[in-house]
């Protein structure tokens, strides 16, 4: 017993390590990108390419690992993508071209949402008393990667070689996951939700990405994650660009709405991880949801009370994403929640990759003020969706518990 906890206590170290520079390595793109334009001299739509490329990455990640992560091994296939992931930042370091930038944007989101995926199916195997608790506390620790890094960095996002120097720092850092990982006492947990040997999940679950689409309930989800991505990617990867280029602020002051809004997130995800236990994932998303999306609406709306409820918003939307996750469960059987997540946030990633293109030209064509307004209305979007989502499947949650 004493053992079995021990091992657990070392792979919530090592996700905690794992996940904070996963959160700091995701949100460099919109943190630097006024130093990618200056230093490569970039137009918007040059810019958006190097996000566009990144949510490339994750589409083909998810697509192929979504069915590594369900046939083979997953603590083997977790050190394998860590390595891709640390191989990605340092070509950060060691290079300086635009080509470079973008091949290694490809290979570090596509393994850094891999990652995610992979600790969020592990998370409810070993900690099985509190999976959502947990997934929640995971995510709040790369929130303090994320919001962490948007502060320091900040004050130095007009430098390209701060980008190179944190990078670097990343990189050790995984290399520290990695030698946790390799000692860590991780079950094969291919089958663990429904009493199957991991023979029988191979067997009668050789699932594959058609077959997670069929699945009912699978567009109705990924229409409520793409709209989500938008929101909350659209305010990390371009929040700093607009608060510059169309409100006239300096970079750090609007570094530092971003990062609030992050540092709301990682607050909330530390004080509301109980409160998602205690009433359920269906019902949290629809009360902090709610709330947030207010907020997050209000915040961005030109004339409107300003970016400080933005900022304020984080906190209630903390839990959004994790427990949408956690919510996939409730779609597909245990084994193909690898491949149907993957399948999800794969598909729900076209959304990104979309928005991007189309964001880049716009911001060339009309400007940074009337293009920001997408954002806060895939939010609501994202929100009314969800609504739906819980009416027609939320009676589910109770069977399973």
């Amino acid at each position: 017993m004493e053992k079995r906890k021990s091992g657990r206590i070392l792979v919530a170290i090592n996700f905690m390590i794992l996940m904070a520079a996963l959160g700091a390595s995701d949100s460099l793109r919109g943190i630097f990108a006024p130093a990618f334009q200056e230093h490569f001299s970039l137009s918007a739509m040059e810019l958006s390419v190097i996000i566009m490329v990144s949510y490339v990455g994750n589409l083909v990640f998810l697509c192929l690992g979504g069915k590594v992560l369900d046939k083979y091994n997953r603590k083997l296939a977790a050190m394998g993508v860590t390595v891709i992931w640390m191989a990605a930042l340092l070509l950060y370091v060691f290079t300086d071209n635009y080509y470079c930038l973008l091949v290694g944007m490809f290979f570090a989101m596509g393994t850094s949402t891999l990652l995610n995926t992979a600790i969020n199916i592990l998370t409810p195997a070993i900690f099985m008393t509190a999976p959502g608790m947990m997934v929640n506390i995971f995510f709040f620790v790369q929130g303090i990667g994320t919001s962490g890094s948007q502060k320091l960095a900040g004050s130095v996002a007009g430098n390209y070689g701060a980008f190179k120097a944190v990078n670097l720092l990343l990189a050790a850092m995984g290399l520290i996951s990695l030698i946790l990982l390799w000692r860590a006492d991780i079950p094969d947990v291919r089958a663990w939700d429904s009493g199957e040997t991991v023979e029988d999940s191979e067997n009668g679950g050789k699932t594959a990405f058609l077959d997670a689409v069929k699945r009912k309930g699978f567009w109705l989800l990924v229409l409520i994650f793409g709209l989500y991505f938008i929101g909350e990617h659209g305010i990390m990867n371009w929040l700093v660009s607009y608060g510059t280029g169309a409100l006239g602020m300096e970079t750090s002051r609007a570094a530092a709405y971003l990062s609030g809004f992050y540092g709301g997130m990682t607050v909330g995800r530390l004080l509301f991880a109980p409160v998602v236990t205690k009433a359920g994932a269906f019902r949290s998303i629809r009360w902090f949801g709610g709330v947030g999306t207010a907020l997050f609406v209000l915040g961005l709306v030109p004339g409107g009370p300003g970016l400080w409820l933005l900022s304020l918003s984080g906190l209630a939307v903390s839990i959004i994403y994790p427990t949408l996750v956690y919510l996939v469960r409730y779609i597909y059987p245990v084994h193909m929640l690898g491949a149907g997540l993957g399948a999800v946030i794969s598909t729900a990633t076209l959304f990104d990759i979309g928005f991007n293109v189309l964001f880049g030209r716009m911001i060339d064509v009309v400007g940074y003020g009337t293009s920001f307004l997408v954002i806060p209305l895939c939010m609501a979007g994202f929100y009314i969706c969800y609504l739906f989502f819980a009416g027609k499947y939320g009676r589910r949650e109770e069977n399973i518990k």
